[in-house]
């Protein structure tokens, strides 16, 4: 793929993820506005993720049978369209529609993850998806700092007119601009459906998917409920600059971009591991937030790059293991996805209410430690299942009889068998015996 055709797919992945989550920074004013309580505004979040969820089991598969660069127009401009029924919305019934849709389509993100990953070589596809998702983490944390600071100009209603502007031109650019994804035969709809639910039975998908549910709760737990305290004691920021925090996120770019290039070179479950160690360490730095706001920038750097080195690697994992049906992998493994955002969305808000920010954290971390201990049982398992279907003779462990003469058996591998130079001899090992020596016998050769 060439630069243009990474970063258009970038952006496109970008503004799409936005606006399922441009509310959060806003959600107090939003509530306010439109009748919410206080305890019920994480829905404006959680409702776009339901309407998410239901475009990847209905939307996504059919990446697999039509043209990938005109379903993510077309999703582009429905994404649109939601999004200003949402600006414009009277009651909070409107916003709630209006999210719902704009989530419904924002699986373009996930059409576009496919169509990057097939039109990329195998050595570079790990690469070329961690770009592309890169667009995906600067849409949801760059959102929050547009929108924050378009909230202390226009109100709440600004950023998502903005949104909806910036979809409507991608959808022109995308067919102007992105080649043509052309395949030669496509299996029926209901048929692509049936294998989507069919993964759900596949150990790899399973823990993969696990992971990433407990990942993006505790990931949600964070951006949707930091918004709370904040504007609270003792610190009471405005909307811009509480979508500051956004910026500190952004890391979790960096860590996108080069999980990618960590997963090409096959050190993919390691990296995973470590980033998940470091998701459930960042929680400590998180609570601190009731005394001190840099520890909450720091635990909100690690955070971010640590849930976007964990997603990327199991979009890698998934898109190599199920390279024909690159869409509906990437639809079903999201199912985990938005289930997780938007369980860590509504929690967070009702344990705020109930407990403040150290209930939040609480939260936060007891679903990262969740995370990891699913990578653990998982590796085990693997490890286990690997070793049962591969035979002995094969293992990484010597046999034991190897270990005795390894010299020997070496030499074999690389000569053969050591042969007689007189054909007439047979050889017992110890001493050749050539016509020359005139002998009938000669150590342990004899003339046959």
């Amino acid at each position: 793929m060439e630069r243009g055709t990474r970063l258009l797919p970038a952006v496109v992945c970008g503004v799409a993820v936005a606006g399922v989550y441009a509310g959060q920074p806003v959600l107090g004013p939003m509530g306010d506005d439109l009748g919410v309580p206080r305890d019920s505004v994480g829905w404006f979040v959680a409702v776009g993720q339901f309407g998410y969820l239901i475009g990847l089991v209905l939307l996504v598969p059919l990446g697999d049978r039509l043209d990938r660069r005109r379903l993510i127009a077309a999703h582009l401009g429905l994404v649109a369209v939601g999004l200003a029924v949402t600006a414009a919305a009277p009651t909070a019934g409107v916003a709630f529609g209006g999210l719902a849709v704009a989530g419904l389509f924002a699986v373009v993100v996930q059409t576009t993850v496919a169509y990057t990953a097939s039109l990329s070589p195998p050595d570079e596809r790990g690469r070329n998806i961690g770009v592309v998702t890169s667009g995906v983490v600067a849409g949801i944390l760059g959102a929050r700092v547009v929108t924050g600071a378009l909230a202390d100009l226009w109100g709440w209603r600004g950023g998502y007119f903005a949104l909806a502007a910036l979809a409507s031109m991608l959808c022109v650019l995308c067919l102007v601009a992105l080649p043509p994804d052309v395949r030669t035969g496509a299996e029926p709809y209901g048929q692509i459906l049936r294998s989507f639910f069919g993964l759900f039975t596949r150990p790899l998908f399973l823990g993969r998917g696990l992971i990433a549910f407990f990942l993006f709760a505790s990931f949600g737990t964070l951006w949707s409920g930091l918004a709370l305290p904040l504007a609270g004691e003792p610190w009471h920021l405005s909307e811009t600059q509480i979508g500051l925090f956004g910026i500190a996120g952004l890391a979790g770019a960096v860590g996108a971009a080069r999980a990618g290039r960590w997963g090409d070179a096959g050190h993919a479950g390691r990296v995973t591991g470590i980033a998940l160690v470091l998701l459930f360490g960042s929680w400590l730095a998180i609570g601190g937030l009731g005394w001190s706001l840099v520890p909450l920038a720091a635990g909100v750097v690690v955070l971010d790059f640590a849930v976007q080195v964990v997603h990327v690697g199991n979009q890698h994992a998934l898109t190599t293991a199920f390279p024909e049906r690159t869409s509906t992998t990437i639809g079903a493994y999201m199912v985990f996805y938005s289930l997780g955002s938007a369980s860590g969305a509504a929690a967070t808000t009702r344990t705020f209410a109930a407990a403040g920010w150290p209930g939040s954290t609480v939260l936060g971390a007891g679903l990262a430690f969740g995370a990891l201990a699913v990578w653990c049982t998982t590796a085990a398992y693997h490890r286990a299942s690997s070793r049962l279907r591969t035979p002995r003779r094969y293992r990484d462990e010597p046999v034991p009889h190897q270990q005795s003469r390894p010299g020997r058996r070496a030499r074999r591998r690389l000569l053969g068998p050591r042969r007689s130079p007189c054909p007439g001899l047979r050889h017992r090992g110890a001493v050749d015996v050539g016509p020359e020596h005139g002998a009938h016998r000669a150590g342990d050769a004899e003339i046959r």
